[in-house]
C-alpha cells in the first residue's frame, strides 16, 4: 500500500495521525497507542460537537490528543493521515477535507495491524467473548510479568482509573494481545502467531457468511488456534483453513461446577475459580486458561492470576444498589450476549427489569426472529422488558426494522415487554417499577447514554 511508504519515510515526531470518531472504543484505544508511540495525534467526535464531554474526550486530552470540531478543521495538508472507522462515511467534513487535501485516509484497524508488526501477535476474536477474553489474557500475562501491550474493545476495570480508559495497556516486551473484530471484517488485517475463536453465531452477518469469514481469519494464523466449544470442528471444515493440521485447533472439554452461585471449572487436575458472574464467563475464563497453557505459562500462577481479575467495564458491571435494587450495565446486544447475561443475573433477584436499546437498524433487521426468540427464551412471567428506539448515529442505514416490530413479536409470545420512547421516560417510570429484590438490567451497544443512563437511574432510586 502505498500509505505505509509514508509510515517509514517520516520521522515519527514530524507524523499527525487524525482520528475521526475518536470516543468510539476502538478508536480511543489506537490514540492511545498511537500516543505511546510519540505521534503528534488529533482527534474528533460528533459528541464534541453536540457539546457532551464524555469522560473518554477528557482522559484522551489528558494523554496529549488535541480534540477539534469534526468540520474539517483537525486535517492539515501536512497531516500523514485521518482514521476512520467502518461507522464513519465518506460525506463526513474530516473525510472531505482529507480528499480535498491528497491525506490518505485509512481504517483504524489497518493502523493497528502496521504498529503490530514484527511483534509476537495474539489475536482473540469470536462472535461473543472475546472482550472478556481479551481482558483475561492480558491481565494474567500482566501478572506474571510478560509486559503485554493490549488493545481491548472494552475497558478492563483493573486498569481504569482517573487518567486511564482502561482499554488499553502499554507495554514494553514484544508481545501483542489485540481483540480482532468480525463486524466488519477487519480481522483479516491480522496475521497472528496465535489466535483464539471464542464460539461462532450469527449476528452481523448470516451464519454461513460468519463461519466463512472465522475460517479465513484461522488460515492467518501461523502457529494455533485455541477455540470455544464446538469451535475446532467448525473451522476444520471446508476452508483454506483445512491445510492446517489438526493439531493447530486446540479444543479442550469444559469442565464446569456450580459454587455459591458462581460457576467454576478443572483444567487438568486444578480448579480454578472464575471472577465473574454467569457459566458464560466462565466458559471465557477457561479459555484464557487453555491459551496461557498452550503458551507455556505455570498453570498455578495463571490461576492466582485469573481470581484478581475485575471484569471489564459494561459487562455485567455493577453499578450499585439503592432501595434493594441493584443496576447492572452491560453491552448485551446480540441474542447469545443476552441469553448470557439475563441467565446470569436473574437467578440472583426475585424480579428481573430489562432496559435494552436496539444498536443499528442493519443488525436489528438482520437479527429480529433471533432476538425475539432469546428474550422470550430467558424472560420469566415475573420479569419485564423496556425496549427503546434503535439508536441511530447518522448516515445512509436503511430503517426497515424498528424496535416496534420486535416488540410485536415478543408480545405475540407473552413476553411482558413495553415499548418506551426515550431514557427520560424511563428515569419517571422504574422508581415506581422496581422493588426490593428486583434488579434492573441495562442492555446495548454503541449508545454512550446507556451506561450514564443506568448511573441517574441509580441517583434517582437513592433519592426517592
Amino acid at each position: 500500500m502505498s500509505v505505509r511508504f509514508k509510515y517509514i519515510m517520516e520521522p515519527i515526531y514530524q507524523r499527525h495521525y487524525h482520528l475521526v470518531g475518536v470516543a468510539g472504543v476502538g478508536m480511543s484505544a489506537l490514540a492511545q497507542v498511537l500516543l505511546a508511540r510519540g505521534y503528534a495525534v488529533s482527534g474528533s467526535d460528533r459528541f464534541l460537537d453536540e457539546g457532551k464531554a464524555l469522560d473518554v474526550m477528557l482522559k484522551l486530552r489528558s494523554a496529549g490528543l488535541q480534540l477539534v470540531l469534526q468540520d474539517g478543521s483537525g486535517v492539515k495538508p501536512e497531516t500523514t493521515g485521518v482514521i476512520t472507522s467502518t461507522a464513519i462515511e465518506q460525506d463526513n467534513p474530516d473525510v472531505i477535507a482529507a480528499l480535498r487535501q491528497g491525506v490518505s485516509v485509512m481504517h483504524r484497524t489497518d493502523m493497528l495491524a502496521y504498529l503490530a508488526a514484527g511483534q509476537r501477535l495474539i489475536a482473540i476474536t469470536g462472535t461473543s467473548g472475546k472482550t472478556t477474553v481479551t481482558g483475561m489474557v492480558g491481565w494474567i500475562f500482566e501478572c506474571l510479568g510478560k509486559d503485554p501491550t493490549v488493545v481491548n474493545g472494552g475497558a478492563v476495570i483493573n486498569w481504569m482509573s482517573d487518567y486511564r480508559i482502561g482499554n488499553v495497556r502499554i507495554g514494553h516486551s514484544h508481545t501483542w494481545i489485540v481483540e480482532a473484530d468480525e463486524s466488519d471484517r477487519s480481522l483479516l488485517r491480522f496475521d497472528p502467531d496465535w489466535a483464539v475463536v471464542t464460539n461462532i453465531s450469527k449476528d452481523h452477518f448470516e451464519l454461513d457468511e460468519v463461519t466463512d469469514l472465522f475460517r479465513s481469519f484461522a488460515g492467518r494464523v501461523r502457529s494455533g488456534v485455541v477455540c470455544g466449544a464446538g469451535v475446532s470442528v467448525t473451522l476444520r471444515k471446508g476452508s483454506e483453513a483445512t491445510s492446517k493440521p489438526a493439531a493447530f485447533f486446540v479444543e479442550e472439554r469444559f469442565e464446569p461446577y456450580e459454587e455459591a452461585g458462581y460457576f467454576h471449572f478443572w483444567y487438568k487436575g486444578l480448579a480454578f475459580q472464575s471472577p465473574l458472574i454467569g457459566r458464560h464467563n466462565a466458559e471465557n475464563a477457561f479459555i484464557a486458561v487453555v491459551l496461557c497453557d498452550q503458551l507455556g505459562m505455570d498453570r498455578t500462577a495463571v490461576r492466582n492470576a485469573l481470581i484478581s481479575f475485575k471484569g471489564i467495564q459494561r459487562r455485567l458491571e455493577k453499578v450499585g444498589i439503592a432501595r434493594g435494587v441493584s443496576i447492572i450495565d452491560d453491552y448485551a446486544h446480540n441474542p447469545a450476549k443476552i441469553r448470557g447475561s439475563w441467565k446470569a443475573v436473574s437467578p440472583m433477584h426475585r424480579r428481573l427489569v430489562g432496559v435494552w436499546r436496539p444498536h443499528g437498524f442493519a443488525p436489528m433487521a438482520n437479527m429480529i426472529n433471533e432476538l425475539a426468540a432469546a428474550f422470550a427464551e430467558v424472560c420469566r412471567p415475573e420479569d419485564k422488558l423496556f425496549v427503546l428506539p434503535v439508536y441511530y448515529a447518522g448516515g445512509s442505514a436503511k430503517k426497515k426494522v424498528a424496535s416496534e416490530d420486535l416488540v410485536s413479536l415478543l408480545k405475540e409470545r407473552q413476553v411482558n415487554v413495553e415499548l418506551v420512547p426515550d431514557y427520560d421516560h424511563l428515569l419517571v417510570q422504574l422508581p415506581r417499577e422496581v422493588h426490593e429484590g428486583d434488579g434492573v438490567l441495562c442492555m446495548g451497544a454503541r449508545d454512550p447514554q446507556i451506561p450514564l443512563f443506568a448511573r441517574q437511574l441509580l441517583r434517582n432510586l437513592s433519592a426517592t
